[in-house]
């Protein structure tokens, strides 16, 4: 007898899950059904304020009206062609992308982790063509670049890496925003430099200017490349379109995903023209810019262009930083730094209750995250009211105090 789960069947979702699905994730004792905007609800009708955004993909919130429309006009056209051809969404996507930033060649990905995937086999190339095949790609400790193996290797935490050793060579960490590390690791096996300009899964740090200039200056004076991994910190994130344009420099490749489909699965690795050394062969992806995802992330990226989005991230930014300091100054908060780059903060604590913060802001309606026991990160959509940023900080402040 064959059995169905459709949307009318009435099942224990944990049950389920724990006989169908691999155990890959920690997830959180909800099943949503439904989400708009800023908020989401769950299968028994409960509404919840959404402050994670599907951990920073659904840049203009949950069934944005323009991605909706997008995607139900080219559902209706075409869907998928393969690579084999070219598709009008696809080049027209590309040339928004490379027009509103520094570079000037694109290959689509399905994913954050691809893309830095194909970053990586770009370095590699690279090195071996221009640099007597050097092939190392130095990366910062507490960085996080995916989970494909390669990524996984690039990634700088062995908590992660420790089940699947061996790990592929090639991948030197160092501490974060530390320019001597960096300088005294450079060598003649170097081919490239990768970092985050904020550490994401990492706590939401970002580099200061001294170390991303003094990492560009290294670049140029050794004659690498400069990878930024720009997944989570591109597409409108930080208050700029890019991360790198926070400080005044450009890198030689450019790695994008989440917040670039606005909720379908899409990535992007972008390149200066020197560095762009594939040719037909060296790589590709089946799926990799369907005409779908790119209508969905052409109207993202327009509707961030052409709506003043980023200044509204900016002033977001200030209120919510400006509402978690005084949070902070009560005293019995436990919050002992903030962290802010745009929409993305980290909210650290001086003890171990990040956990039990989480599961309060649950309890009273709000979803977050936490990336440590000590640290709560928050990435609402890109479009979120003052109202809802007060509602943040009122069931937050609420929560800090009953986790004291």
């Amino acid at each position: 007898m064959t059995t169905t789960l459709s949307s009318s069947t009435v099942f224990d979702a944990r049950e389920a899950e724990a006989n169908l699905y691999m155990r890959t994730f920690a997830r959180q004792p909800l099943t949503l059904v439904r989400g708009e905007g800023v908020r989401v609800w769950d299968d028994t009708g409960r509404e919840y304020l959404d402050f994670l955004a599907g951990v920073a993909v659904n840049a203009l919130g949950h069934c944005a009206p323009v991605i909706v429309e997008a995607v139900t006009r080219q559902v209706s056209t075409l869907i998928h062609t393969s690579n084999i051809y070219r598709t009008v969404p696809q080049l027209q996507l590309a040339k928004l992308l490379i027009d509103n930033s520094c570079m000037d060649r694109i290959f689509y990905a399905n994913s954050g982790a691809e893309a830095n995937e194909c970053a990586i086999k770009l370095a590699r190339k690279w090195g071996k063509l221009n640099r007597n095949g050097a092939f190392e790609v130095i990366t910062a400790l507490g960085s996080f670049h995916g989970r494909t193996l390669a990524t996984l290797a690039a990634t700088g935490n062995r908590h992660y890496q420790e089940a699947f050793d061996p790990m592929p060579e090639g991948f030197r960490h160092v501490p974060f925003n530390d320019l001597e590390a960096m300088t005294s690791a450079i060598g003649p096996n170097t081919a490239a430099i990768m970092l985050e300009p904020v550490l994401g899964e990492g706590g939401i740090y970002p580099a200061t200017q001294e170390y991303l200039h003094g990492v560009r200056k290294l670049c140029d004076d050794h004659g690498i490349l400069l990878i930024l991994d720009e997944v989570q910190s591109g597409i409108g994130r930080t208050g700029h379109l890019w991360g790198y344009e926070a400080y005044g420099i450009e890198p030689d490749v450019m790695t994008l995903a989440k917040g670039l489909g606005g909720g379908l699965p899409i990535g992007a690795c972008l390149s200066k023209e020197h560095a762009s050394v594939f040719t037909p062969g060296d790589h590709g992806s089946t799926y990799s810019g369907s005409p779908l995802v790119c209508a969905a992330s052409l109207a993202v990226v327009s509707y961030i262009l052409e709506n003043d989005v980023l200044a509204h991230v900016r002033s977001m930014t200030a209120h919510l930083v400006a509402g978690l300091e005084a949070i902070k100054a009560e005293g019995d908060s436990g919050i002992s730094e903030i962290r802010a780059s745009g929409l993305w903060m980290g909210i650290e604590f001086g003890e171990e209750r990040a956990a039990a913060i989480l599961d309060a802001c649950r309890e009273d309606g709000l979803l977050v995250n936490r990336t440590s026991t000590r640290t709560i990160r928050i990435a609402p959509p890109l479009i979120v009211s003052q109202d809802e940023c007060d509602r943040f900080l009122d069931i937050f402040g609420r929560a800090c105090v009953s986790a004291h």
